[in-house]
C-alpha cells in the first residue's frame, strides 16, 4: 500500500467526518450506535470528533452496525488504515527540537514492556557510546548537548528487569565506521558488554552464508501494538495490527538467523580486534 504524506495528515479528520455522516444517514443517535457496537457513547463521540483514532477493528464494528454497503466499507476501512499510520519527517522534527523527540521515545519506552529492534545500518542510541551518539548528529547544524544527554538518559531503561529487549544488528550496522577506529572498537566492546544484561538479548547477523529475504529499513516494534520504520528522511509509525504483524514476522525471520550469546560475543570481539588492528 502506498502512502501519500499529505493524505496521512488529512485522513484522521476525514475518517471522523465520514463515520459521523454515515451514522446520521442511518438515523441513529450516538448512544444507539454505541449499544449496537458494544462501545461506550463517549468513545463513539471521541471517534466522530477526531479526538480518538479508532483501530481497524473498531471501524469494522461500526460499519457492521451501520450496515454500510460493501464499496463504502472498503473505502472507509482503507482510510482507517491510513489514519493508523503516521509520517514524521526529519525536517519537522528538527524544527520542533530533537530533544523533544527523545521525550516521546522515552514515553514509549516507559509504557511498553517488550521491544524488538532490527538495526540495518547503524547502532541505536540505546546501545551507543557518547562519542557515537555525537557522531550521528554531527551533520545537523546546532548545539545538540541536550539531545545527547537525553539519549544517554534513555539508556537506563535497559536495566529495568520488568522489560524485555531484543536487538538484531547486521554486520554493517556494527562495523559502519561512523567514528574513528579506536572509538569504533570501544563501541563494539559496549555491545558485547550489554549482552550480559538480564533484560537484553542482542544478536548479530554476519555477512556471508545464506539469508532469505532482503531487509530494506531499520525498524522497531513496541510490544505488538506499534511498529516504527526509519527512512533517510523520516519515520513511519504503524498501528494497524496487520502492518505490525507483518513486521513481527519479518523480525522473527531475522532473529532465526542471528548469532546470540557467546557466538555473538566472539563475533563482536573479532570485529573490535579488526578496528584495533587498523590503529
Amino acid at each position: 500500500m502506498t502512502f501519500d504524506p499529505e493524505e496521512l495528515g488529512r485522513s484522521k479528520a476525514d475518517l471522523a467526518e465520514m463515520l459521523r455522516e454515515l451514522r446520521k444517514r442511518a438515523g441513529l443517535s450516538g448512544d444507539r450506535l454505541a449499544r449496537r457496537c458494544s462501545m461506550s457513547q463517549s468513545k463513539i463521540s471521541k471517534i466522530e470528533t477526531g479526538r480518538l483514532t479508532p483501530s481497524i477493528v473498531d471501524v469494522e464494528r461500526i460499519l457492521r452496525a451501520l450496515e454500510a454497503p460493501a464499496a463504502l466499507t472498503a473505502q472507509i476501512t482503507a482510510l482507517a488504515r491510513i489514519a493508523n499510520t503516521e509520517w514524521q519527517d526529519s525536517r519537522t522534527l528538527r524544527r520542533k527540537g530533537l530533544d523533544k523527540k527523545q521525550a516521546e521515545l522515552a514515553d514509549l519506552e516507559r509504557t511498553s514492556n517488550e521491544f524488538r529492534f532490527f538495526l540495518l545500518s547503524m547502532i541505536t542510541a540505546l546501545l551507543s557510546t557518547p562519542e557515537y551518539i555525537k557522531a550521528t548528529l554531527d551533520h545537523i547544524p546546532g548545539d545538540h548537548g541536550k539531545t545527547i544527554a537525553r539519549k544517554l538518559d534513555r539508556q537506563a531503561v535497559l536495566y529495568d528487569r520488568s522489560k524485555k529487549f531484543t536487538f538484531i544488528l547486521t554486520e554493517q550496522a556494527v562495523r559502519w565506521p561512523l567514528v574513528p577506529a579506536p572509538a569504533m572498537a570501544i563501541q563494539i566492546d559496549r555491545l558485547a558488554s550489554l549482552t550480559y544484561l538480564p533484560s537484553v538479548k542482542l544478536g548479530v547477523i554476519p555477512i556471508g552464508g545464506y539469508l532469505p529475504g532482503c531487509p530494506l529499513n531499520t525498524f522497531t516494534l513496541y510490544d505488538e501494538r506499534i511498529a516504527t520504520v526509519e527512512t533517510s528522511t523520516g519515520a513511519l509509525v504503524f498501528r494497524d495490527h496487520r502492518d505490525v504483524s507483518s513486521y513481527l514476522a519479518e523480525f522473527a525471520s531475522y532473529e532465526s538467523h542471528a548469532l546470540f550469546g557467546e557466538a555473538a560475543r566472539e563475533k563482536l570481539a573479532e570485529w573490535a580486534a579488526l578496528c584495533r588492528r587498523d590503529l
